[in-house]
């Protein structure tokens, strides 16, 4: 279960063995151990992304970087039934080191944007129902682009960077036919709104990113709890950009 996975070693952290071999045989070991609890961490969040809703069919992906390699889940495949073995290893790059099931999920160009633009350990794409809908209905003008704007919510303090009194903006970039086509337009977005870890892509979802996969969770339950929580408050005519310390007033 994830709280199981939670006293797990650091993404972040190099691979256990690199620039050393004073041991290796127990370097090996303790590097097939790292690689088996990384591959069980992307099935276990895949899953937990499945129970949200926010991995229906076979969309959404997740993946986590351990040192200088990255693993990810595979594409076109019900994330709930994903198995430790069907989880690909690619470098920084993107170049496959270890093939899963399949293809190596479309999402993998826009992962490695987070992982070299953010130093992120961990990024996951949801096609949550609440991140679609914030996408369309509380788009905002910003530019020449949209954003989703949150203001006044204490979660907004859950979020990286976040302040309940100030707003807070995500960039929203428009949907394309093919996964790997939103690449450029997430790496301008990522550059654009430095202060924000997340994208939403119109009609389709959302990427959220963090320094290691629980961080990355925690920042994908508060975003998708704001985008809820502004879609409903925007049917009693309240717009969530704007909130303050006082009573909202309704028109």
């Amino acid at each position: 279960m994830l709280k199981d996975l939670l006293s797990g070693s650091d993404p972040a952290a190099p691979i256990a063995g690199e620039g050393s071999a004073a041991h290796p045989a127990i370097e090996s070991e303790a590097e097939v151990r790292s690689e088996r609890e990384a591959r069980e961490r992307v099935c276990e969040l895949c899953r937990h992304l499945y129970t949200l809703g926010w991995a229906s069919g076979t969309g959404g992906g997740f993946s986590l970087r351990e040192g200088h390699r990255i693993f990810v889940a595979p594409s076109g495949v019900p994330k709930e039934s994903i198995r430790p073995e069907e989880v690909f290893i690619a470098d920084l790059q993107g170049q496959v080191l270890s093939a899963g099931h399949g293809r190596i999920s479309a999402c993998t160009p826009l992962f490695l944007h987070a992982y070299h633009l953010r130093g992120a350990g961990a990024v996951l794409h949801s096609h949550s129902l609440n991140a679609c809908l914030a996408s369309l209905v509380c788009a905002q003008r910003h530019g020449d682009g949209y954003v989703f704007r949150i203001r006044g919510l204490e979660m907004v303090k859950g979020l990286q960077g976040g302040h309940v009194d100030e707003p807070y903006d995500i960039p929203i970039i428009d949907n394309m036919p093919y996964e790997h086509e939103l690449a450029d337009s997430l790496e301008q977005a990522m550059l654009a709104f430095p202060r924000s870890n997340a994208v939403l892509v119109r009609g389709h979802g959302v990427y959220i990113w963090g320094r290691d996969w629980v961080h990355t969770k925690s920042q994908a339950e508060c975003y998708d709890y704001l985008f809820a929580a502004s879609v409903r408050l925007r049917e009693h005519g309240i717009d969530a950009s704007v909130l303050g310390r006082s009573h909202p007033r309704t028109p």
